[in-house]
């Protein structure tokens, strides 16, 4: 009575319990059990049988009997934990463990006991809670599996924006959805890009097995017949987990969807700027939904997409614009020369939306002769592009009034101080004759040419220069000083901008040696070579820089074969350029069945090379020809810049010089000077039907 009154509602207090204890563990699915450790007796209430799905009837009150329905793995970890706690000395324990019910269903349960000890600490009982934790767990488990897809997902967003953060351009884009581990990076198994142009929806990237026969509708009208215009137009996403189901409302796919490997698809619009640009699918194999989370992940990866496009369209007009104007800016054909082969070449930068001033020129001059510039204005924008086209068509009229090239290059400097700009510019600028192959060269500020004889050397001549254009004026520094070189026969001139030799974190001096080694190995005509150095250096140095690149060879002159010809440089600071000289004549002696005179036309060669070398300012060409039938003589030549013409003298016994001339004389049958343009040229004859000296 008294514990019913307890029980019940106070009359003028708090309301009191309508359950007990026991009851209310019940109704959570709870229940508790006693175990007495001495006696080795379980007492176990019903909550606590219905969770170990026990009939009373069927427990005996002991450890072995609770355990009845517990898998023996379970039981086996369950009382190494209870053991372990005992001989521990531990007050609590809990673990999870299954319990297979009578329907064959297997039930995670947790047991939660409190170990009793007596004042010495020995264990007498132990006290617990038992719980089906079953739907427990099941909701931990969903919450694993939605935890692990949204960190998969986040990785796949982040991914992708980190990927297509590099890309500047269409082609940018399209390569970062395409390349290694692009699928794998979206999630996707396959994938489909389109653009909106003209009407039209034009398939710009595939990425999947299969997919390539998709290009065969590479361009597809804007009308709502295929699903991705259809999700382009209604600017709606649309979830599809059967392809095959598409056939019956796309007949246009019929025939593509029993080829492709795909069971699922997602097509989604590029919203840009609320405007519809393109749109994207996104295949899959053995997917059969679309959770609300993997659809808001493709509508993510859309949006993500459809910046990037439209950044990089963008980008695209810009740099087409600008490298328009640029190319608008050099000249459209490049003037027929006589005596000679010219090819140029132009390479836009490769990085940002920037565009170069750097240009080539090839101007036709007064007396047959041809100037050849290239130049670089500084900077990377149109600002630049413009000032170079004004730059260039001021120079190319200074040229045209047939000045020299100091004053070509000091009237550009003054041009260019005079515009309303804080640019300035370098320039390599050069006048050829190519009927004579005398070369007058200035430079401001820019990098010399590079010359390829006919035996294959290369050198960087010594071509004195100046500040840049523009500097000069302003410092009262316009003087450009002039270098003149030969140009013989078969040699080949190589200009260029800076951007062809330049390597990032490198010396400027290993990409003159790297294009010196490329112009050797190269192709002899102009235009093969231009591409061989293009293909070399350009696109493997990758700096962003542009180029413009000119090569002029002049006409080999090889005579004919009644009557061959050679010529050879030999430049006053080339070590080298004597004794490749002497191994050029004396070779082609040989071939020309001649090679009895090798010794004597070496030794008079020699002595004229040294001559001009020693006392005249500049280096010395050497010709060596067979004069025609019924002649039969072969004619040496060494021409220099000096007007002052070699005196034979009569040294003394101790005299150290002088006698070259002699030596000349005693060998060649004639011998003589003319004078030849802006210098003159000492030749002498040797009669190939004489016999050779020393024989009878």
């Amino acid at each position: 009575m008294a514990a019913a009154e307890r029980d019940r509602p106070g009359r003028g207090g708090a309301p009191g319990p309508l359950t007990g204890p026991g009851e209310r563990l019940a109704l959570n699915g709870m229940g508790s059990f006693e175990w007495e450790l001495d006696a080795g007796t379980v007492a176990i209430d019903e909550a606590g049988l219905a969770v170990f799905d026990l009939e009373p009837h069927e427990f005996d009150h002991t450890p072995e009997g609770l355990g009845l329905r517990i898998p023996a793995d379970d039981s086996a970890r369950l009382q190494d934990t209870v053991v372990g706690v005992l001989d521990g000395g531990g007050e609590t324990y809990g673990s999870y463990f299954t319990v297979r019910r009578r329907d064959g269903r297997d039930q995670w349960t947790h047991i939660q006991g409190r170990v009793l000890r007596d004042p010495d600490g020995q264990p007498l009982r132990i006290v617990a809670i038992v719980r089906d934790a079953t739907a427990e767990l099941a909701h931990a488990t969903v919450l694993r599996k939605l935890e692990n897809a949204r960190i998969q997902q986040a990785a796949i967003v982040q991914r992708t924006t980190d990927a297509l953060s590099r890309a500047v351009t269409v082609d940018d884009v399209t390569a970062a959805l395409t390349g290694a581990g692009a699928l794998e990076r979206l999630g996707a198994d396959g994938l489909a890009l389109g653009l909106v142009e003209n009407g039209t929806i034009k398939i710009i990237a595939l990425s999947g097995e299969s997919l390539e026969i998709l290009s065969e509708r590479r361009f597809t009208r804007l009308d709502g017949s295929l699903p991705l215009s259809q999700a382009v137009l209604t600017r709606q996403a649309r979830f599809v987990t059967s392809l095959t189901d598409l056939a019956a409302e796309f007949p246009l796919l019929a025939d593509y969807l029993n080829r492709i490997r795909y069971d699922a698809a997602a097509y989604l619009p590029l919203i840009a700027q609320a405007k519809a640009i393109g749109g994207l699918v996104l295949f899959y194999r053995r997917r059969s939904e679309f959770s609300p989370e993997e659809q808001n992940l493709c509508l993510g990866l859309a949006g993500i997409v459809a910046q990037s496009l439209q950044r990089a369209l963008l980008f695209d007009q810009e740099r087409e614009f600008a490298t328009g104007l640029q190319a608008a800016m050099l000249p459209r054909r490049i003037p027929d020369i006589t005596g000679g082969e010219i090819a140029v070449r132009y390479h836009s930068a490769w990085s940002g939306r920037e565009v170069g001033g750097d240009w080539y020129d090839v101007i036709s001059l007064p007396r047959d002769r041809v100037g050849i510039v290239v130049g670089d204005v500084q900077g990377h924008d149109t600002h630049a592009a413009a000032i170079m086209g004004q730059l260039r068509i001021a120079l190319r009229a200074y040229a045209g009034e047939g000045h020299s090239p100091s004053t070509v290059l000091a009237r550009a400097s003054r041009f260019l101080a005079e515009l309303d700009t804080e640019r300035f510019a370098t320039c390599m600028y050069a006048q050829v004759d190519l009927e004579t192959g005398g070369v007058r060269a200035a430079r401001a500020g820019h990098l010399g040419p590079l010359i390829r004889h006919t035996d294959g050397r290369t050198g960087w001549p010594n071509v004195r220069g100046g500040l840049p254009l523009g500097l000069a004026t302003a410092f009262e520094q316009e003087e450009f000083p002039e270098t003149r070189l030969d140009l013989v026969p078969g040699e080949t001139l190589v200009l260029c901008t800076d951007g062809l030799v330049e390597e990032p974190g490198t010396a400027i001096t290993q990409g003159m040696e790297a294009l010196a080694h490329a112009v050797r190995s190269g192709p002899q005509d102009p235009g093969a070579l231009a591409d061989h150095l293009s293909d070399r250096l350009w696109e493997r140095w990758g700096s962003g820089d542009d180029v413009a690149l000119l090569v002029l060879r002049r006409a080999p002159d090889p005579g004919t074969h009644r009557a061959p010809r050679i010529h050879q440089y030999v430049h006053q600071a080339d070590p080298e350029g004597l004794s490749e000289a002497r191994y050029a004549l004396r070779q082609a002696l040989r071939d020309w069945g001649m090679a009895e005179l090798a010794d004597d036309v070496e030794l008079a060669a020699g002595e004229l090379l040294v001559n001009a070398l020693l006392h005249t300012d500049g280096g010395a060409v050497l010709t060596m020809e067979v004069l025609p039938e019924p002649v039969r003589r072969i004619r040496l030549w060494v021409k220099d810049r000096s007007s002052v013409w070699p005196r034979r003298r009569t040294p003394g016994e101790a005299a150290t010089t002088g006698r070259g001339l002699l030596l000349v004389d005693a060998l060649a049958t004639h011998w003589g000077v003319e004078s030849r343009g802006d210098g003159k040229a000492v030749w002498c004859e040797f009669d190939a039907r004489r016999a050779p000296r020393g024989t009878a």
